[in-house]
């Protein structure tokens, strides 16, 4: 397998769309990397652009350090899962799996082993003589792997595979991807929408926004020190809290209603116009006030099972508390929230590029 390397990939489409800007990684041998982002944000140009479906504007890729900048997609030796599971319909299973190696003109007994070895990792060796028709939306996304399994490529790219499946399928086969990619030893880049689907699979999350990369980091990095204020609130459901307001004199005071809270420990260094960031699961509504509590309005109450989404309104704005399904709260009810100081994140500016500002233990820590 190998290692994939992009030196300030750049994609234009047409005279003034830039699509991908300047980006740089490197995904190492084995690894499982998701891209996510909104729709738009170049995350499946970059693949594409990976897979040899489009040339690059600007920059330079590089697969298992050759640079394949200009090699044509079918001499990359790489394979690729759309969102379609694009399978022939005329043929079974086994002939859809066969058809890349038939491709490539290889000996039937090659073909068969590789079949029935594939088949064999994806469990669906009692499915090798039906149609696609006669499948369900699950087997036919394994078909799909299995087509890219047998060719053995040097890495494998996945751009949205689980988007078609219902929910509880969706969690199932993103784990079953995340087993096979392991026990194959693959290099594995996986693209999504779905921020729950990068947390869960990635070994590293690529975050792009607006044809730029925001953040490259492990997912549980990525979800608490996010890098700035657009990763901070596009990782994580419920989104974070972000408030707009200003710190004067180690205080912050929102722009647009009357919460006013003490600058978490570590952050003095924040001044002017800043941006707070909670996560709903990091409040909670308390008897006793202190120096980071503030009252505020019930407009809703969603109860999800276990837990509940409280809506709280600060000054026409939406603020959430994730709270435990036992707790007492009324709609239209008012209540003193607390915000966790440890959990509290300050970010220069109140711009979608505003930066985290890292804490003062954070920085002493890493030293």
């Amino acid at each position: 397998m190998s290692d994939i390397v992009l030196r300030d990939v750049t994609k234009i489409f047409g005279d003034d769309v830039l699509a991908v800007d300047e980006v740089s990684l490197s995904i190492e041998d084995e690894e499982l990397v998701v891209f996510v982002g909104p729709s738009g944000s170049g995350k499946s140009t970059t693949l594409r652009m990976i897979a040899g479906l489009e040339k690059p504007t600007e920059g330079q890729i590089l697969i298992d350090d050759e640079d394949v900048t200009d090699v044509e997609p079918q001499d990359r030796d790489i394979a690729m899962v759309f969102q379609s599971f694009a399978l022939y319909p005329h043929r079974t299973v086994r002939g859809n799996l066969a058809f890349p190696l038939e491709a490539r003109s290889m000996s039937d007994a090659e073909i068969d082993e590789r079949v029935e070895d594939a088949a064999t990792i994806l469990g669906i060796t009692e499915l090798l003589d039906r149609k696609p028709s006669q499948l369900s939306g699950g087997q036919q996304q394994r078909v799909a792997l299995g087509r890219a399994i047998v060719r053995d490529p040097q890495a494998f790219l996945m751009d949205e595979p689980l988007a078609n499946l219902d929910a509880k399928l969706r969690t199932e086969m993103r784990a079953e991807v995340v087993s096979i990619q392991q026990d194959l030893g693959v290099t594995m880049i996986h693209v999504t929408h779905n921020q729950e689907e990068a947390m869960t699979m990635g070994d590293r999350v690529v975050v792009m926004d607006e044809g730029e990369v925001q953040q490259i980091a492990p997912p549980k990095q990525t979800y608490q020190r996010p890098a700035n204020r657009f990763v901070a609130g596009f990782m994580g459901s419920p989104s974070m809290n972000l408030i707009n307001g200003t710190v004067e004199k180690e205080s912050f005071t929102a722009s647009q209603s009357d919460v006013s809270v003490d600058l978490p420990p570590g952050l003095s260094s924040a001044a002017g116009d800043v941006t707070l960031g909670i996560r709903p699961e990091n409040v909670e509504l308390v008897d006793n006030p202190d120096e980071y509590t503030f009252l505020a309005d019930v407009q809703l109450v969603e109860l999800l099972g276990n837990v509940q989404i409280v809506h709280f309104d600060l000054g026409g704005e939406e603020f959430l508390a994730e709270l435990h399904s036992d707790a007492k709260v009324e709609q239209d009810g008012q209540y003193h929230v607390r915000i966790d100081p440890a959990k509290t994140h300050i970010f220069d500016g109140q711009s979608p590029r505003s930066e985290r500002i890292v804490p003062e233990d954070e920085i002493t820590a890493a030293d």
